[in-house]
């Protein structure tokens, strides 16, 4: 699960913070000198989460993302959030060369992640009992169908999963929301962030990146002004099945829990959706090729592998403020 999170500044301005939980995990909004409107536009951006968290949840069965997902051959007119997430999710799986593949609900489901799990509360153990046998892997592209003029979609042969990609578009959307609300935004959710301004003091807003093994201090600090951040981690998200140990990020090419060799990769760009799928993808592209590949594309990530050593590309040199030894 993503684990970026904005470091606590102490605030010499006026500010407006809002806090509360959706998606599953704990959302902060936070506007720096804030506007006469600043108020009305948190509450619209906070609405914008509602809207996301209901239409895209797998969680509840009568989600239009579930309706659609138990008659996933057949035409549905969706909500416009969900209709967006899922035009998103297919283009994130073409330009990722099919690393990004939400067609994974199936295999979570069989992992008893069919609802949420108690994870900050310590070791969670599911026990399954045994099916017919387990869901192969997609061996065909995605090519869900769309009808913009209707608003409808046809998902295709398999559900998706729009845990991650939608909590990314949400945080895109609630900062464009609260655009012009105060000198300074941030929207965080649960990690998936947007940056906006010059931070409280006008030197940009400092990002710690959690440790993914855990502990209290940073494996670094980021300085980032007009920028989503996302990161894809191990940290939170895994638990036992029957005794097996496994996590969520499922490699669509095997069906299994990822085995990359990594801990963490965060990545830092414009938008912080593209920063979500961009943080998975090089997640699964593996310890041997991650930096090459975050290079070649021209993408500023961080990683932490399973000895430790803290990486980091080169366009994201210029957002690091503070690095941990790369061997710690």
């Amino acid at each position: 699960m993503t684990t970026t999170h904005a470091t606590d500044v102490a605030q010499p301005v006026p500010e407006l913070r809002r806090t509360f939980r959706s998606m599953a995990t704990d959302v902060t909004m936070q506007v720096v000198d804030p506007s006469p409107g600043a108020g009305a536009a948190l509450t619209a951006a906070e609405q914008v989460f509602t809207d996301v968290a209901a239409s895209c949840t797998r969680f509840d069965p009568r989600s239009p993302l579930m309706r659609a997902n138990a008659a996933s051959r057949q035409w549905h007119c969706v909500p416009a959030e969900l209709y967006a997430a899922l035009e998103e999710a297919h283009s994130a799986h073409v330009v990722t060369d099919g690393a990004f593949d939400p067609r994974v609900l199936r295999r979570l489901e069989e992992w008893g992640y069919d609802r949420t799990l108690p994870f900050r509360a310590g070791d969670v153990s599911v026990a399954r009992v045994p099916g017919s046998g387990a869901s192969r892997p997609p061996r065909r592209p995605w090519r869900p169908r769309f009808d913009r003029a209707r608003g409808a979609v046809r998902i295709g042969r398999e559900p998706v999963d729009l845990g991650g990609i939608g909590k990314g578009l949400a945080v895109r959307w609630a900062s464009q929301v609260l655009a012009g609300a105060g000198r300074a935004v941030l929207v965080e959710a649960g990690g998936d962030l947007f940056a906006a301004g010059p931070g409280p003091d006008g030197t940009g807003w400092r990002v710690g990146v959690e440790d993914p093994r855990g502990g209290p201090d940073p494996v670094a600090v980021l300085g980032l002004e007009d920028l989503g951040c996302a990161t894809s981690s191990v940290r939170v998200r895994h638990w036992r099945v029957n005794g097996r140990a496994v996590h969520h990020i499922v490699d669509p090419r095997t069906g299994e829990p990822a085995d990359s060799g990594l801990l963490s990769v965060t990545v830092v760009g414009p938008d912080p959706a593209l920063a979500e799928i961009w943080s998975k993808a090089l997640f699964l592209a593996g310890r041997g090729r991650v930096r090459r590949l975050a290079d070649e594309r021209g993408i500023a990530a961080l990683l932490v592998d399973t000895d430790g050593f803290v990486g980091v590309s080169r366009p994201m040199r210029q957002h690091l403020v503070w690095q941990a030894p790369r061997g710690f």
